[in-house]
This record gives C-alpha cells, sequence and structure tokens, in this order.
C-alpha cells in the first residue's frame, strides 16, 4: 500500500487576457485619482473607467469557464469554493489592514464619521472585512454607507464570490441554449436600467439597499456569464498585435466623455450598453485568440496579470486618503494630481511586495494544506 499526493493543476494562462486585466486595473486607479476632481458622475476625467469593473466581471466569467468546465468530475463544489477562496481571499486581508491602518487620517468633511468612530467599531468593521460579509448600513463607519468602508473596491468582489457560487451551483450545468437565453434575458435587463433607468449608467453597486444592490446585481449578471458563453462557444478571433489593440480598445472606451449630459441620460446608457454587451466580449475575443510572440511582451503581460488583483483589492485606501487631503486642505488640482500619481506608484508597489512576499507563499502553502489530496494505492504485486 503506498500513498500518493494528488492536486487538480491549474490550467496554462492566456497571457493576453492576463495583461488586460493589469491594464484595467491601472486605468481604475487612474479614474480614482481624477474622480477627486471630477464633481459628479457628468464630469469625469477618464469618464467611464468605472466600466472596468464590468470588464472585470466579463474576464472573470471566461476564466472560470476555462479553468472548471471540464473538470467538475474531478472536484466537488467544496473543492471549486476552496479554489476560488484561496486564490481571492489572502489579498482581501491586506487590503483590509492597510484601510484599518489609514482609517484616522481620512478624517474630515468628505468622510464625516470617521473622527467620531471609536475604536472597537473600527476593529469590528475590519474583522468582519476579513470575511467579505457586507456591513448594512448601521455599521457605517465612514459616512458613505459602502458594504466595506475600509476598501471600498471589495464590494465588486463581493459580486464576483456570488458569480461564483451561482456558476458552482446552478449555471455550470446549463446547456449552451439555456446559457444563450440567460445571458440575453441577463442582457436585457442591462438595457433596460442603462436606457430606461434614472441615471443612464451603471454606476453603483457598493451598498446594501434596494437600489444598490439592484445596480448591483444589473452589472453581474450579463459580463460575467457572457464570459462563460463566450468561453464555452470558442468563437475566438485572431489579429497581428492582439495585446496592442485591445489595451488601445480599453484606453479609448473606457476614456470616452459623458455623453448626453443631464437631460439626456438614455443617451449614455446606450453607449454603456453597447460597451459591457459589444465591445467588451469582442476584446476578450480577441485577447484569448491572440498570441505574444516577443519575450518583452510576455514579461510585460505576466507583470501586468500577476499585480491586476493585488493592486484593484489594495489601492483604495490610498484613494481615501488622497480624496480626504485634497478636500481638507484645499489642495489645486496641479498639486492633487501630482500626489495622486505618486499615489498610484505607491499603490503599484503595494501590490507588487505584497503578491511577491505575502500573497503567493501563502496560497503555495493554503494549496499544500487544503487542495492537495492523500490518496492509498495498491501495488500490483510482481
Amino acid at each position: 500500500m503506498t500513498q500518493t499526493t494528488v492536486y487538480l493543476k491549474s490550467k496554462s494562462h492566456y497571457e493576453i487576457l492576463d495583461g488586460l486585466r493589469g491594464v484595467a486595473s491601472i486605468l481604475v486607479v487612474i479614474f480614482h485619482v481624477f474622480e477627486t476632481y471630477s464633481g459628479d458622475r457628468f464630469h469625469q476625467i477618464i469618464n467611464h473607467g468605472y466600466l472596468a469593473v464590468d470588464f472585470f466581471f466579463l474576464l472573470s466569467g471566461f476564466v472560470v469557464a476555462y479553468a472548471y468546465d471540464d473538470r467538475w468530475g474531478k472536484m466537488t463544489q467544496w473543492d471549486f469554493y476552496k479554489r476560488r477562496l484561496i486564490r481571492l481571499q489572502p489579498m482581501v486581508i491586506v487590503g483590509t489592514i492597510i484601510g484599518a491602518l489609514l482609517f484616522y487620517f481620512q478624517a474630515g468633511a468628505s468622510m464625516p464619521l470617521v473622527a467620531a468612530t471609536p475604536v472597537w467599531k473600527l476593529l469590528v468593521a475590519m474583522v468582519v472585512g476579513f470575511t467579505m460579509i457586507p456591513l448594512l448600513p448601521s455599521m457605517d463607519i465612514r459616512g458613505w454607507q459602502e458594504t466595506h468602508p475600509l476598501n471600498g473596491a471589495a464590494w465588486s468582489l463581493l459580486y464576483e464570490y456570488i458569480a461564483n457560487i451561482l456558476y458552482a451551483v446552478l449555471i455550470r450545468r446549463f446547456s449552451k441554449t439555456m446559457l444563450t437565453i440567460f445571458v440575453i434575458l441577463s442582457a436585457c435587463l442591462l438595457v433596460n436600467f442603462l436606457v430606461w433607468g434614472p441615471q443612464g449608467d451603471v454606476i453603483g453597486g457598493w451598498s446594501i439597499d434596494k437600489t444598490q444592490v439592484n445596480i448591483g446585481f444589473t452589472r453581474l449578471l450579463y459580463p460575467f456569464f457572457a464570459g462563460v458563453l463566450l468561453m464555452r462557444m470558442r468563437k475566438l478571433i485572431h489579429i497581428k498585435g492582439a495585446f496592442a489593440v485591445c489595451s488601445l480598445l480599453i484606453i479609448v472606451f473606457l476614456s470616452v466623455p459623458r455623453i448626453g449630459g443631464v437631460t439626456h441620460l438614455w443617451m449614455n446608457g446606450i453607449y454603456e450598453s453597447f460597451v459591457i454587451i459589444v465591445i467588451f466580449p469582442l476584446i476578450v475575443a480577441i485577447g484569448a485568440g491572440g498570441s505574444l510572440i516577443s519575450k518583452s511582451s510576455i514579461k510585460v503581460c505576466r507583470f501586468l496579470g500577476a499585480i491586476s488583483y493585488p493592486l484593484y483589492i489594495t489601492h483604495y485606501p490610498l484613494m481615501y486618503l488622497h480624496i480626504a487631503w485634497v478636500n481638507n486642505n484645499k489642495v489645486p488640482m496641479a498639486q492633487g494630481l501630482l500626489g495622486g500619481f505618486g499615489l498610484i506608484i505607491i499603490a503599484i508597489a503595494i501590490a507588487w511586495v505584497s503578491l511577491r512576499f505575502y500573497d503567493e507563499p501563502l496560497r503555495e502553502w493554503l494549496k499544500k494544506r487544503f487542495l492537495m489530496k492523500k490518496v492509498v494505492s495498491q501495488n500490483a504485486l510482481k
């Protein structure tokens, strides 16, 4: 009798998609820096930068389907959940700790509850934040009614987890036809909200109330499961320079100014519907169908892919700090943006250090501890 260690290895990556995730993550951080001076949703700089979240959802659906669709005979639902938690949860803890450490430096008129928040309440918010359980408005410690007030960007990861559960419990069992119908209905829900809804954009999803939860699910359902469908259809597009082309498309479509203004909300709704429903799947199809030739391109995409998630999930506490600094000190735009771009460099450095010295070693240990199984085999008698 012998014992053998069995581990379901990760599949090879679509390196261009990894790189595109990094490009979108950096754009999100830049968008948040500019947002300090935007005033309102109608006067944003890099106006549609928030659509990067919807792009992430579509990418995630594609990657999850690629990684797991053909493996359900080799793993249980609990195996799937463990793999996803090990992949995503360690960096949640880092982002939450950074948010807690910087919290009291963010007090001011723009965040009215910070100064009055007792330490015990901050610690409760931190511990709850480690679990990804959303905080109710009654536990607000900032004044923004966020589900994750120490790390605002974590709201989208909460919906990512919900999508993973829906996939594991139900959607993975759908035939291609059933999934197509589900995706079409989700697209109709999205278009209805954007074109005939009250705001003409998908901004929102980070609070627990009827309106915000509706926005969160509307943003989640189409892109995530359109990504799953795109993977199953395997209708990829093969062109030269796919990474450069896709990066340019992301930058252009996320930077387009608000369309229609206050009086014609539906115009911007049509634009965002087009980008989410048509352009984002097109970008993923091109990225997945492309290939990298030069060693430098491979290195760039691998680096961008590696830091993309750590950057996204740890940068927002720095943005709180930037917003408080600008508003409390009436910092002019030129000086504020200079400080903001300094924070971008710091955010990228934090993401890389966290990845290299915390996330990767911890995930490797967790993989050995919880994912590798010992099986007993009977050696054949000679």
